[in-house]
């Protein structure tokens, strides 16, 4: 008998049902941080500009990388055909597929949905880069190369974990599945559809989301439960049927530009208040737990105004820095289309002009409301001028915000895992941006989501010398080796 226990005992442990081994999974880790980072370096080679069609067969290539991974791990893998992309032109072409993959269905365990994206933003040397984008190149520790940390190195993050687990022969503490796609960066065409097509299949017996395409704020360590949502807006105003001279007409005609200048002007205050009524009025009142949140985090307002290269800041204070760059509506407007902007001189008076501006969204606001909105006060603001121009206002993105429960038992979680790996605990952080698909997931899906970041706070997205650190990029697998732990631990309802 003691025979027969001492084998399961020991059976027990290998297998890892005994307890969590985390320091053999961690020293693994260790041992093939160069295996890894030599991965790494063969998926930034390819230059998968999703914006670019030129590319498009680099993009595939991409996709099938991805999915040959997965499938040498062991997952069940599967690539779904999303349909195909107009252009300009009147043609198609065909979407890159999206990878799903499965590793266990055991019904007895929570199930985890990691999403990623493994195409880039454009890059070429002579943009600025100090490096070849494509070739992943180590600086003092430092991996430098297009999607290093945007978003392939926390793919490969989330693979090795899976991976770590099988080559120890541990079995995982959870059912885990991917869903890769190769869209993001120019706004996920058809992946959308792809999730209501299968929210009775692929996500029926998912319990949580995961999204790990967002950074730290500082040198600590973070957890992201909240961004801002977008609404984007062209406003044309139109005139003459062609451009004019303005020595001959100038003088004699109302000017299209003078027009969207004297409306643009109209949008925001230069104390970086909204004047469009019932903006402001619709968001949420800072509570005094978000208040604490917000106090607590680590984040040097001095640092911030050095890394942006200006001497003076709209607010001065953390929190209020803070909460006007992830809970407060902002007015950005992004440029003239039509209008002259080549070096030298033209005097040319644009027939047509048309402005870019967004208004990033946070919880009250509405898409449709802030549409209307908008719509209503630039006609009444254009009216007032009485010109015999016209003004087309029209939203042509419309992004929700998304915001999650920090006391979700899924963010406990998160944060045991910080604990374990770094010691400390970790800021709790929002993101100014826009990640469409999390309001997505949540929206279709009905599912908890927690955006879990490895990237640094100096990573570069989408600049020139975009990088992920060895530190991050090998530490980030372990905070994931931990928080699939932690996930196990929740009671299942």
């Amino acid at each position: 008998m003691m025979i027969g226990f001492s084998f399961v005992f020991v059976f027990l442990m290998w297998t890892g049902v005994g307890g969590f081994r985390f320091d053999n999974l961690t020293q693994y880790v260790n041992s093939h941080e160069e295996e890894f980072v030599k991965t790494l370096r063969t998926w930034v080679a390819v230059e998968s500009d999703s914006s670019d069609i030129g590319k498009r067969s680099d993009l595939h290539r991409m996709m099938d990388l991805t999915a040959e991974k997965l499938r040498v791990i062991g997952g069940s893998v599967a690539m779904v055909d999303v349909g195909v992309q107009a252009l300009a032109n009147g043609s198609t072409i065909d979407l890159p597929k999206v990878v799903t993959a499965q590793f266990g269905s055991d019904p007895d365990k929570h199930t985890v949905c990691i999403y990623g994206h493994v195409d880039v933003q454009p890059a070429k040397k002579e943009d600025g880069w100090a490096t070849d984008p494509y070739q992943l190149t180590d600086i003092n520790g430092n991996l430098y190369g297009r999607g290093a940390s945007d978003n392939k190195a926390p793919v490969l993050a989330w693979i090795h974990t899976v991976e770590v687990y099988r080559a120890l022969n541990i079995e995982l503490p959870v059912n885990v599945k991917f869903l890769i796609e190769g869209m993001e960066e120019t706004g996920s065409d058809g992946l959308d559809a792809m999730i209501v097509a299968q929210r009775d299949t692929f996500f029926s017996d998912v319990d949580y989301i995961i999204i790990s395409d967002c950074g730290w704020l500082s040198r600590r360590p973070a957890v992201t439960y909240g961004t801002r949502g977008n609404c984007y807006f062209f406003a044309e105003v139109s005139g003459p049927k062609k451009d004019l001279h303005s020595g001959v007409y100038g003088g004699t005609v109302v000017e299209p530009m003078t027009d969207l200048i004297g409306i643009m002007d109209k949008l925001i205050s230069p104390s970086g208040e909204i004047l469009i009524p019932g903006i402001r009025e619709a968001v949420a009142a800072l509570s005094d737990e978000e208040w604490k949140i917000y106090q607590d985090i680590e984040f040097d307002v001095e640092r911030y105004k050095e890394d942006i290269g200006i001497s003076e800041l709209m607010y001065n204070n953390k929190v209020d820095l803070l909460a006007h760059r992830w809970r407060h509506p902002t007015v950005s407007i992004h440029g003239i289309e039509g209008a002259f902007s080549a070096p030298g001189t033209k005097t040319v008076i644009p027939a047509k002009v048309t402005a870019k501006f967004s208004i990033r969204q946070v919880p009250n606001m509405d898409p449709g409301v802030v549409e209307r909105q908008v719509t209503d006060y630039l006609n009444a603001a254009f009216s007032k001028r009485k010109s015999p121009n016209k003004l087309n206002v029209t939203m042509v993105i419309g992004a929700k915000p998304w915001l999650a429960d920090v006391n979700n038992p899924l963010y406990e979680a998160g944060r045991a895992a910080v604990r374990r790996v770094f010691d400390v605990e970790p800021d709790m952080i929002r993101e100014g941006g826009t990640i469409p698909i999390a309001k997505t997931f949540e929206d279709v899906t009905g599912k908890s989501i927690i955006m879990l970041p490895i990237g640094g706070f100096d990573d570069g997205l989408h600049s020139q010398n975009e990088k992920i650190s060895r530190y991050n990029y090998i530490e980030g697998t372990k905070l994931f080796i931990s928080f699939l732990h932690e996930v196990s631990q929740i009671k299942k309802r």
